[in-house]
């Protein structure tokens, strides 16, 4: 559990410096021809430089929009333009506020399926016993987080 909490923290700590990224929007035109235009290279020049033809350049560009390059290809045009490809992931929020939120959600969900039993018979738990198991639970489900995802 502690191994698996430092590797979630130290991944944590590594995706924190992107997360400035989140606020960067894709040019009108894409990446590739945004930078492109800014070294003043035409299509042309980028297919002579990638090895591809001047008409797969144009597929490319298209396809930089719905994610239909593969990132084999984005890495050759990236060199062709002097670039470094870099593809990763940002997270909305913090991991460990993502794991946080799952767990809620999913203790929220089978305690109140307890919680509507016990009112039936009887025994509904008052509001900060409620609270209490609500936050144990939290924690036992982080424990295993696989069971979240199900």
């Amino acid at each position: 559990m502690k191994n698996k909490n430092l590797v979630r923290e130290q991944l944590g700590a590594k995706l924190s410096q992107f997360s400035a990224l989140l606020e960067v929007k894709t040019p009108k035109k894409g990446w590739i021809r945004a930078i492109r235009d800014a070294l003043g290279m035409s299509a042309k020049q980028l297919a002579g430089r990638t090895g591809m033809t001047q008409q797969r350049i144009a597929v490319v560009e298209k396809g930089e929009f719905s994610g239909a390059v593969t990132l084999k290809t984005m890495r050759r045009v990236a060199e062709g333009l002097d670039c470094v490809f870099v593809y990763g992931f940002v997270p909305k929020t913090d991991l460990e506020t993502t794991l946080r939120k799952q767990a809620g959600q999913v203790a929220s969900k089978r305690l109140s399926q307890v919680s509507q039993t016990m009112g039936l018979e009887d025994q509904a738990l008052s509001e900060e016993e409620n609270r209490k198991v609500f936050e144990e639970t939290v924690e036992k489900l982080i424990e295993n987080p696989t069971a979240l995802w199900s």
